[in-house]
């Protein structure tokens, strides 16, 4: 996990095109590098080895797609946790061997540790968030979702 922004040569303009272009959708085809890869002027191997460079210097911390586990039949949920800072690196890589862990992030904050747990069924939650708990014995705080609002996300590069 990246804590450090990163310096600011480390992104040329090809991979600012990528981060904003792929932001907007990802093609569902039998080739969908080489297709998104025609419309930012790469490769189809290019734009794969960008992705793929782009996730080991912290740049983005996943590429793939995002379900809606409720509409699915599963359930999401915002956790929280405080994690003594000498503590934090063995906590995170426990949180996030779970493959329910969709999203992990450091905050500064006293809860300082948060992350978002996505299951295939409902009660998922639960078990990986007792599992985690057991793992760490530290408390994770739930923040189900009770309502969803679309905001339309975007970050400018």
């Amino acid at each position: 996990m990246r804590r450090a922004p990163l310096p600011a040569e480390s992104l040329d303009e090809a991979d600012r095109a990528i981060l904003t272009a792929l932001q907007d959708g990802f093609p569902l085809s039998s080739r969908p590098f080489a297709e998104a890869g025609k419309h930012l002027d790469l490769g189809e191997q290019d734009l794969i080895d960008r992705i793929v460079r782009l996730r080991e210097i912290g740049a983005i911390t996943r590429f793939g797609p995002f379900f809606d586990a409720a509409a699915m039949g599963g359930e999401l949920c915002l956790c929280a946790m405080e994690v003594p800072k000498e503590r934090f690196d063995d906590v995170l890589a426990l949180v996030n061997a779970h493959p329910e862990v969709a999203h992990n992030y450091e905050r500064s904050h006293r809860l300082n540790m948060w992350f978002v747990l996505a299951a295939e069924a409902i009660g998922d939650i639960e078990r990986t968030a007792t599992a985690i708990e057991r793992e760490t014995g530290l408390t994770v705080l739930r923040f189900p979702k009770l309502e969803e609002y679309y905001i339309g996300f975007r970050v400018p590069l």
